[in-house]
Order: structure tokens, then sequence, then C-alpha cells
């Protein structure tokens, strides 16, 4: 009996050793969306070298990527794009949406969520058997979406400028239900949770703070200034990077304290960024770059790419 147990822990061990290595190997990748060329581009890191491009539906916005798939969002097509990770072959375009933004992969990559702004909606599609499973009203103008990290809650802000940020149940991810809607207290535009899942990052459409708020009760705990709005949010390694495109700026944060501990430049309209391993990589809207930066910010690269680099999404491969 023993000899049985020692095996089947060594099996599960060797099982988990695999798929950690699966997940955490290869090189990184950024994968943006070029919007007025209607391609997702691969550029390598850090050579910077545009390894693929994939067309994809007119708009392409936003960009998921998890183990298993990449997700693009193409808000003026009104389609979800699902893409193979590794190659970036399109899997199945998802069509029939009102004007979607944004898209959120479950931390399995069993599910994606995706917000729709005209519907004022959350829907949920099935990435094992590519299907749209369903979707629940969560409020007009349904925007940016963050889901905890065992993807149990959903936050989403109500509008690129929004008053009202809704508060949605995953517990049955396929079913998702809206627990309430309530308002900050400020107009939101981005928001992120925290990797302890005890605090959301809600960044400003209007001013120069992000705001870090209870996760349970939704009231604010401090904020930062950063830069004029929007800003945008992304966690690595207990540090929140935040950036300020309008202020050309990426700010590093104590994300216990709020304390701001290093500030360094960005191409201007650098908006969106995206963080793996020791990495943290910007795509600029306005002027087509895609920039990396260490932890510490320092620069290692920007290279331009497009006319407009609007989201990122980092992978490995």
């Amino acid at each position: 009996m023993r000899s049985v147990l020692v095996l089947c822990l060594s099996a599960a061990l060797v099982c988990a050793l695999s798929a950690s290595a699966r997940t955490s190997s290869g090189n990184p990748v950024a994968l943006v969306t070029a919007e007025q060329q209607n391609e997702l581009l691969a550029v390598g890191l850090p050579s910077g070298k545009v390894l693929r491009r994939v067309s994809v539906p007119a708009d392409p916005q936003n960009v998921a990527a998890a183990p298993g798939a990449v997700v693009v969002v193409s808000t003026r097509a009104g389609a979800v794009t699902l893409l193979d990770w590794r190659t970036l072959k399109t899997l199945k375009v998802f069509r029939g949406f009102g004007s979607p933004h944004l898209a959120a992969i479950s931390p399995y990559g069993k599910w994606a969520y995706v917000t729709d702004d005209a519907r004022g909606q959350l829907d949920v599609l099935a990435l094992g058997t590519r299907r749209l499973l369903s979707h629940v009203f969560v409020g007009a103008g349904a925007h940016h979406l963050t889901l905890s990290p065992r993807g149990l809650r959903a936050w989403i802000a109500l509008g690129e400028h929004a008053s009202e940020i809704s508060i949605v149940d995953l517990t049955r991810p396929d079913r998702p239900r809206l627990i309430r809607r309530f308002s900050p207290g400020f107009i939101a535009h981005d928001l992120t949770f925290s990797p302890d899942a005890r605090r959301v990052w809600v960044t400003s459409g209007t001013s120069d703070s992000v705001y870090a708020l209870d996760a349970r009760t939704a009231r604010p705990i401090f904020r930062v200034r950063v830069g004029a709005a929007p800003q945008h949010v992304a966690f690595n390694r207990g540090f929140a990077f935040v950036t300020s495109g309008y202020s050309n700026r990426i700010v590093k944060v104590d994300s216990r304290t709020g304390r701001v501990v290093a500030t360094t430049t960005t191409p201007h309209g650098s908006f969106n960024l995206s963080t793996e391993r020791s990495l943290v990589v910007t795509s600029s809207l306005l002027d087509g770059s895609v920039t990396e930066f260490d932890t510490n910010l320092r620069r290692l690269m920007s290279v331009h790419v497009a006319r407009a680099a609007r989201g990122v999404a980092l992978t490995l491969w």
C-alpha cells in the first residue's frame, strides 16, 4: 500500500511540474491589437520583431491571453475572435454583439467573459466547446472588466467615464448573476483586482488619482496620484504598475501602502499595459509603439509596430 501511495504521489508531482512548465516556460511575446490595420500582432521580446500578423474583424481594440487561448474583441465589427494561443490560428469568430469592449479569461482558461457596451451585458463564452453560452444584464455601458483571482467575482465599470460599477457573482461561471451596482464616489475608468483579492484598484476617468477599494465593502482605502486620466493598472510581485497615457508616465506603487516607489516616462499615449515574469509592457494608442520595462521600470526596448497599438497582453511561446 505504501509503495502504491508513493507512486501516486510521484505521478501527481510529475503532472503538477509538467503543468507548471507548460504555463511558465517559453519566451515572452506581446500580443498587440493594431486597430487601424485590423490585425493582431505578435511582437517578440526583447527583440521587438513582429513575429506574426493575423487579420481579425474590423476595429480590434482589446486582447486577452491565457495558456490555451487568445481572445480578441473587435468593437466596430461586433465580433469576438478566438485564436490558438501559440499559432494564432483563428478557431472561431463569434458575431452578433452590439458593441463588445473587453474580454477576460477565467483563471483556468475554461471561460471568457465579454462586456457589451451597447447592450449593457456580460456574455459568457465556453472556450473548450467554442460556444456562446449565456449573458446577464449588468447595466448600460458595460465597459472595463476585472475578475477576482479565483474567478468568483467580476467588477464592471458602466461606461468609459463610469459613475457606477456592477458586481457580478461567478460562482456558477456559466450563469453569472448581478449582485449589485454602486457608485464609487468618483468617475471611474479601469479596474483591477489585487492578487490577494482583498482590494480592487479603480482608475479615474477625470482626475489624476487611482483608488484602492475594499473588495468586500467597496469602500476606499487609499488613493494614489499618478497623472492625467485615464489610467490603467496591472500587478506584479506585490506592486501595482499604473500608466497615465496623456502624462507619458508609468508608476510603480507598493500595493499594500499606496507608496510610489518608482516613476519613468513612456511614449505618448501608452495607456494599456501587461505584466509577466519580471517584465512590464505598454502599448501606445497614439504613436503605435510597444515598450518593454523590467519591474524596476528600467526601459529595455521600445519599437514602433503600428499606426495605433491599443491593447496588449503578454504570453509565453
